[in-house]
């Protein structure tokens, strides 16, 4: 019955008019390891140069988002990892997410009305500078905007492979990232791309993006060795020696993995130098070079939210959720080895 009652705070909080200086939002905050709370949150202020967004969507990020909740941000990235809007310090309290898509109620009249992706932790409504808020398209739906920073991350892998078209590609880990990873490199001329993954259910989202797929057990004997590009997804040791036993002479591969603060044993000895492999790091805090002085994160990100506008990405969205059950609902979503794809968290 308490939990009931909480619930029904929150949703009476987000709800109700009020003041500027009464509770009527709500905001998830990472309280400690494996526990998160709605707290209050005063009606916020249109200041000069920002707007205030009522949040329709958010997306849950089960990789770093899991590391948050469970305490596992590595001391040394404690000020790396802020998000932009984040409230509170690494590791306890925080109030983290960057993944809001909301509709502008106040603001300047050329924004009013549209509907934005910011980069603002789980929210119910809140302010932010205009030069944070992204206008969504009006052919992407919003609740497929809130991937639009794991597309962003994509991209820049991408960028950071080198790989174009005609490659032969292989993805291991299937999950959201490694499988944006896949829709974009299908989409190159003649491209052969591959996803290694050790849930077969993933298979039929790899194939409708126009990718083959093999399990882990199946990789080393598919013929998919010997690639001009490997990208590694799966956050395992394992899922990265697979990655580099698939890599051809010379090869790149891109890790996209991040394990906190995990060590990760990693394979290089046996023929890792005599190959002459490249073990390459990819994150979105810096871009790759190639782009880096002319890809602004404006433009990154609008990008990003263009490159949604495909109805089959909606697959990739596997579980939906009401803001007001995420703290009941998140020790089972960002479980180790926790089934499905992305969250969207419903407002």
């Amino acid at each position: 019955m308490a939990g009931q009652n909480k619930k029904q705070g929150a949703r009476a909080a987000a709800a109700s008019p009020a003041s500027p200086a009464s509770p009527v939002a709500a905001a998830l905050w990472y309280e400690g390891p494996g526990k998160a709370a709605l707290r209050p949150v005063g009606r916020p202020q249109a200041e000069p140069g920002a707007a205030v967004i009522r949040t329709l969507w958010s997306g849950l990020s089960r990789g770093t988002e899991r590391l948050v909740f469970r305490g596992r941000i590595p001391a040394s990235e404690y000020e790396r990892m802020r998000a932009p809007m984040q409230e509170g310090d690494f590791p306890f309290p925080v109030k983290y997410g960057y993944a809001a898509v909301g509709l502008v109620e106040e603001g300047p009249p050329e924004w009013m009305g549209l509907n934005v992706f910011c980069l603002h932790p789980h929210q119910t409504i809140f302010a932010a500078p205009l030069f944070r808020l992204t206008e969504v398209p009006s052919n992407v739906p919003a609740r497929r905007a809130t991937i639009a920073a794991n597309m962003e991350t994509a991209l820049n892998a991408l960028w950071d492979s080198g790989a174009g078209p005609g490659d032969r590609i292989v993805v291991v880990g299937g999950g959201l990232l490694g499988l944006l990873v896949t829709f974009l490199a299908a989409g190159m001329p003649g491209a052969d791309v591959t996803v290694v993954d050790i849930d077969v259910s993933r298979a039929s989202v790899a194939q409708s993006f126009g990718a083959k797929f093999v399990s882990v057990g199946e990789a080393s004997g598919a013929g998919i060795g010997d690639a001009d590009v490997v990208f590694h997804a799966s956050t395992t040791a394992a899922g990265l020696t697979t990655a580099l036993n698939l890599a051809g002479l010379e090869a790149r591969v891109v890790e996209l993995s991040w394990y906190g603060d995990q060590f990760v044993a990693a394979p290089l000895g046996q023929a890792f130098h005599s190959r002459r492999l490249k073990l390459v790091s990819s994150q979105v805090g810096l871009v790759a070079e190639s782009r880096r002085t002319r890809w602004t994160h404006s433009r990154r990100i609008a990008k990003a939210l263009e490159m949604l506008a495909d109805d089959c990405l909606d697959a990739l969205i596997s579980h939906e959720i009401a803001f007001e059950d995420l703290p009941e609902q998140l020790p089972h979503l960002l479980a180790p080895g926790a089934s499905g794809l992305a969250t969207a968290v419903r407002y």
